[in-house]
């Protein structure tokens, strides 16, 4: 699976560091204080922006809801960043088919439409007022226990793995496209961006393959139809759709690395139904539902994850009747296109050449500073991630010197290290 897809990987990677480091932190937090469809459209729309990690989209979420962002529109921008990116796109396509890409762009909207119509109907305000309230409390418990440790930094030494100047990057946002598409700091920011993403999420692509390749060479085929019942018309589709999400919650595996799962899960038996709600339901993801908890309280995170799944099912379901009505559901379940043995085609040709553009990536990422860029930038010491400094969602200050997350998940791990 992974020489079908390294090419894509490669090309996925490199689209979305371009888009993060063109996209400004100060345009994803305009108006994003309701719920109505213009909000939330321009949420989903910046959630397709940002980063494909289901960890860092959380944070970013947590932090946009933290200054005032309405949770819905925070969610939807969450769900967006995680289900509508590009590189997962690509990846889908290269191992599912362009259906599967298909309904993943058409049921991410229907999902996150779902989401906002039962969300305003049964998450109670004053649970969302009381979750507000604890993480702004939690925050400035934090800024009032580092005030000695800023005094006597002086905003000095920054955790940031490569001496960059520290101060705010500059303000691009102005610039005329022509003139930013020019400016080799950018450039620099976007390769190191797509650099950081991939070993954020390398442990997640690596596991999913794995797994992906036990299931669909030694698991046999009267397992799966255990799992998913079959032959029952609407039913087994409820029911796929359903056990999707499930399956998620438990495999432990989130963003790029669910897709060669899908692939395993599609040629397993499931419905094309469950196999899209197995892929949406990556924000539900054991870990994460324990980060919910953790930021937004035990109610308000079972309420969420509930609503997450049933709408993660629903919109499956409702995308298998769509191409259904059309005749567009897949019926090959052999996924022919990943072949057993390296051969001189079309996926070697274009592994060679985004290889070689691999190469550069790595290049413009090492010589960041060199080019330019790196300005207000640091390093996750966990996942690797590159952070802006001014907007990092997690920071702690030890051996003398600042150290930026991408998450509170991170740095509960550094804090235990």
């Amino acid at each position: 699976m992974f020489w079908e897809t390294g090419w894509a990987l490669v090309l996925g990677f490199g689209l979305s560091g371009t888009v993060q480091s063109f996209v400004t932190r100060k345009e994803m937090e305009k108006t994003l204080g309701d719920h109505k469809p213009k909000t939330i459209a321009k949420a989903s729309v910046l959630g397709m922006a940002s980063s494909s990690c289901s960890y860092a989209a959380t944070a970013m979420a947590k932090s946009l809801f933290s200054k005032g962002a309405d949770f819905l529109a925070a969610m939807s921008f969450m769900f967006a960043s995680t289900n509508l990116v590009v590189e997962l796109g690509i990846v889908i396509v290269v191992l599912l088919g362009w259906q599967f890409f298909a309904a993943e762009f058409i049921g991410g909207p229907i999902m996150i439409a779902l989401l906002v119509m039962a969300g305003s109907v049964t998450i109670a305000p004053t649970l969302i007022q009381r979750a507000r309230n604890a993480l702004r409390s939690n925050e400035a418990d934090f800024d009032q226990s580092s005030e000695a440790s800023r005094s006597i930094a002086q905003f000095g030494d920054v955790h940031n793995h490569g001496n960059y100047p520290t101060h705010e990057p500059a303000n691009n946002a102005n610039k005329p496209l022509c003139r930013r598409l020019k400016d080799p700091a950018l450039w620099a920011d976007a390769a190191s961006y797509a650099i950081a993403d991939l070993k954020m999420l390398r442990k997640e692509m690596l596991i999913g393959y794995l797994i992906a390749g036990y299931l669909a060479t030694i698991v046999p085929t009267s397992i799966w139809k255990v799992v998913f019942i079959s032959g029952h018309g609407t039913l087994t589709q409820i029911e796929n759709a359903l056990v999707g999400p499930i399956i998620a919650f438990v495999s432990f595996v989130c963003s790029v690395g669910n897709i060669p799962l899908a692939a395993a899960l599609w040629k397993g038996g499931i419905s094309f139904g469950g196999v899209i709600s197995f892929i949406f339901a990556d924000l539900l993801a054991f870990p994460l539902v324990m980060i919910y908890r953790k930021l937004y309280g035990t109610r308000l995170a079972l309420r969420m994850s509930v609503l997450f799944w049933l709408v993660m099912a629903v919109a499956g379901f409702a995308v298998e009747e769509i191409f259904n009505a059309f005749g567009l559901v897949p019926t090959n379940r052999a996924l022919q296109n990943l072949s057993r043995n390296i051969s001189l085609d079309y996926t070697t040709y274009l592994n060679i050449v985004f290889f070689a553009l691999f190469v550069v990536i790595v290049w413009a990422a090492k010589n960041q500073g060199r080019l330019g860029g790196g300005q207000g930038y640091a390093i996750d010491p966990i996942c690797s991630m590159q952070v802006e400094i001014a907007n990092a969602p997690a920071k702690v200050y030890s051996d003398s010197r600042w150290v930026y997350f991408c998450s509170d998940h991170c740095k509960t791990k550094y804090e235990k290290s």
